[in-house]
Formats: structure tokens, C-alpha cells, sequence
């Protein structure tokens, strides 16, 4: 589990920045707007009531990070306590302004978000790859930055070819992350959806949902002999575990293909690294 300090930790990242005018201020709460490039986009009304009542005894102990834009101030971190504090009727909250660039602002609002378990796993994967195509970071750089490894980064940002049913699916909660990186072995859509829907109605857990792809996936397949079957697979278990990836053979008579799979410029990268490093073994 992530907790606080992961990564470069938001210390690390805050303090890197100019301060203005250092030290915390109250700023009037409607001088404050969110950001929109806050990876977080879903908020739990329940839990943001209790977090008012909270505010309403104790007040904001921790103060909102915010950069100045133009004639108003982006939330940088903390997004939940403003919308929190004008619930409970504040009129003001305690900042930090910050000067930080747009990429600092998006590390900073991921890394919160995560060390707070704040965010489902499709808005994680889509606040990476946001750190990949918009600031050019690698699934590496990422790893780092965040304190995950660069498989879960990798398995993450998978997730965004789910279809719109299943991501909402896992935006809910009605499925794991794990469900859905199962289902994505299921290339056809349709059989993809009612895999869903048993998973949801029977609520497997996700080594019961592996078996359930397992079973889709044989009777979509064509019979051929067992043993030759599981030499195949066998074959194909390896290239997995070499390359980190999903690998599949396509058998045509005496002929056939081996098929890659990767989800990003940079992990089709990554795998012709490896092929070419060990070519030179």
C-alpha cells in the first residue's frame, strides 16, 4: 500500500518551489479555483459532508497549496478541503502560494492524491499518461517520482483501453483494477461485457474472475490437440515472463506469427531494449 513519503514526496517537490510572500495566509475562499488538470475528478458527497462537520469543530489544519493565475489562484493540493470548508460556510482558508510550472502542478496533485488512496484506478492511469504525453516523462521517471514500480505504472496505463462500460465499472468501484486487467486478456468486446456483468452479479474476487477469463477465452478458441495446446501456452508463458508482457501465438497449419503487445511508445521501447540486449548474448 502507498502511504505518505512515497517517491519524491510532495516535501521534496513543494519546497523545491518559490514561495511568495512565505508562510500560510487566509485567502477568501472565492478567490480560490480548482484546477483543472486535478488528476482527481469524482469526490464522495458523504464523505466530504463529514469532512465539513470536521472543519466546522476543528477548522483546515493542513493548508491548501495554490498557484497564482492571472486574477485568481489554482488549487494545487487540496481540492477536497475547499470544496469541504465552503460546504461548512467558510469565507476563508488558510494557503501557500506557490510558483510552480504546470508539470510540478500535476506531480504534486498525483502524488497527494495517491499518498491520500484518493483516487480510483482509472483516474490514476489517466494522471500518468497525462505525465507522459503532455511533459514527456517516461513510465521510469513516473516510478520514481511516485514510488511505484515501472510494471504497476505499465498496468496502470493499460487500463485506459478498457471500453466505457468497464472503466466506469472501475470508476464505481463495481470492479478492481485487478478484474479489469483480467478482462483485458478478452480481445472481443461483447464477451468482455458479459464477463463483467458475471463478475459484478456474482461478485467473483479476482483469481475467480482469471478463471472465468480462462473459460471465455477456451470456448472462443478452436480445438486443437491438448498437448500441443499446452506447449503453446507453455511457449507463450515464457515470452510473458521474458518480456513483461502479454504475448500470443497465432498457428496457421505449419506456420504462424508471434504477437506483442504493448500499451505505449515508451513499452514498445522498452521491448526492443530488452530483445536487443539479449540478442547480444
Amino acid at each position: 500500500m502507498i502511504r505518505k513519503g512515497l517517491g519524491k514526496g510532495l516535501g521534496a517537490l513543494i519546497s523545491s518551489a518559490d514561495t511568495e510572500n512565505t508562510g500560510v495566509r487566509e485567502m477568501k475562499i472565492n478567490e480560490i479555483e480548482p484546477n483543472a488538470g486535478q488528476p482527481r475528478k469524482y469526490f464522495n458527497d458523504d464523505k466530504l459532508s463529514q469532512l465539513a462537520e470536521s472543519i466546522k469543530l476543528h477548522g483546515i489544519v493542513q493548508p491548501l497549496i495554490v498557484k497564482r493565475d492571472e486574477d485568481t489562484y489554482k488549487i494545487v493540493a487540496g481540492e477536497r478541503r475547499w470544496r469541504a470548508a465552503r460546504l461548512a460556510g467558510l469565507e476563508t482558508v488558510p494557503v501557500i502560494v506557490k510558483d510552480l510550472s504546470s508539470k510540478q502542478v500535476m506531480e504534486i496533485a498525483l502524488i497527494e492524491n495517491i499518498q491520500r488512496e484518493d483516487l480510483n484506478p482509472i483516474e490514476e492511469a489517466e494522471a500518468y499518461e497525462k505525465l507522459i504525453s503532455e511533459f514527456g516523462m517516461t513510465q521510469e521517471d513516473i516510478s520514481v517520482a511516485v514510488g511505484r514500480s515501472r510494471p504497476a505504472i505499465a498496468n496502470a496505463v493499460r487500463l485506459l483501453t478498457l471500453q466505457e462500460k468497464l472503466k466506469n465499472l472501475v470508476i464505481n468501484g463495481e470492479l478492481s483494477s485487478g478484474h479489469a486487467r483480467a478482462l483485458l486478456s478478452i480481445e472481443d468486446k461483447t464477451l468482455q461485457i458479459k464477463a463483467s456483468e458475471e463478475i459484478v452479479s456474482r461478485g467473483l474476487n479476482v483469481r475467480e474472475t482469471e478463471k472465468l477469463v480462462k473459460r471465455v477465452l477456451s470456448k472462443k478458441e478452436k480445438k486443437a490437440p491438448k498437448k500441443l495446446d499446452e506447449e503453446y501456452m507453455a511457449i507463450e508463458d515464457k515470452f510473458r515472463e521474458i518480456l513483461g508482457t502479454k504475448v500470443k501465438i497465432v498457428r496457421n497449419n505449419k506456420s504462424g506469427k508471434i504477437m506483442i503487445e504493448y500499451y505505449s511508445v515508451e513499452e514498445l521501447d522498452r521491448i526492443v531494449e530488452l530483445i536487443n540486449s539479449l540478442s547480444k548474448n
